[in-house]
């Protein structure tokens, strides 16, 4: 992979990494990961010809973490992908792929920005108003949004104890410690946690439509946040194409688990949405 790059966007810098030359692939990570999420994806994709664009969206990785709480809105942070795509001049309609957060960004910029992308992969999460209404066994599994709310408090609980808790969720990987070096930064670890307060109440009450742009979504039977539910019922909100995928031995993490299949599965779907 070639080295990224700090670029200007708007009143932040954003960490840049864009290589290839072919049809155009935007990857969106997630918390609290950066775009290193991507690294063993990458060469696949670039492999089979897509020029591929990530970027450490605001508050990860080498990219600027705003202060304040609102500077971490959906709508903001949308913005951020559209005008990265600006600046690097693409015309071409994008394959958007996103997993976690990024996934949900990935659904708000498919929804308020269809003509930009051909197609879209939505890892782990599904449609808003899917992971919504997806009952009582989706609330279980995401408690923990609830108790990030918590300024201070869900900062000391993450990071006490060498980052048990983390490390818990984590498993055996050894993404962990890189996850780590980059939250135990000054304000970072408070810049991911602001993504889940900015948007808490939207996540609750927003008006979300129906999605036009075809839409994959792939979701891992090992997901510790997540159930299959909030990401098979995305199909009662496509108005465009829908395919689900299942992947039975990953957990939520599957860019880092299963990189190759996961590029198998993305070059299949780009490949049948021309």
């Amino acid at each position: 992979m070639k080295d990224p790059e700090l670029i200007q966007v708007g009143d932040i810098k954003i960490n840049l990494y864009t290589e290839g030359a072919g049809p155009p692939v935007m990857l969106l990570h997630g918390f609290p990961d950066s775009l290193k999420e991507w690294r063993f994806v990458i060469p696949h994709l670039l492999d089979a010809g897509y020029r591929v664009i990530a970027h450490d969206q605001r508050g990860f990785g080498e990219s600027d973490a705003p202060a304040n709480v609102a500077a971490y809105q959906i709508e903001r942070i949308a913005d951020d992908a559209v005008a990265v795509l600006r600046y690097l001049g693409v015309t071409d309609k994008v394959r958007l792929v996103g997993h976690d957060w990024g996934a949900f960004i990935g659904w708000y910029l498919c929804l308020e920005h269809p003509e930009l992308f051909e197609s879209y992969a939505a890892i782990s999460v599904g449609h808003p108003l899917a992971y919504r209404y997806a009952g009582w066994e989706q609330r279980k599994k995401g408690w923990y949004v609830l108790a990030w709310q918590l300024r201070g408090v869900a900062e000391h609980l993450i990071a006490a104890n060498d980052w048990a808790s983390l490390r818990r969720v984590a498993g055996s990987r050894s993404e962990v410690e890189n996850w780590i070096a980059d939250l135990s930064r000054p304000g970072r670890l408070t810049a991911g946690l602001n993504w889940y307060r900015a948007n808490f109440s939207r996540l609750l009450t927003k008006k979300f439509g129906n999605c036009t742009v075809p839409t994959c979504g792939i979701y891992s039977t090992g997901d510790v946040a997540l159930t299959a539910k909030q990401m098979v019922d995305s199909q009662k909100y496509m108005s465009g194409k829908w395919k689900y995928i299942q992947i039975d031995d990953s957990s939520h993490w599957i860019p880092l688990d299963k990189p190759e299949l996961l590029a198998k599965y993305l070059c299949d779907w780009f490949g049948s949405t021309p």
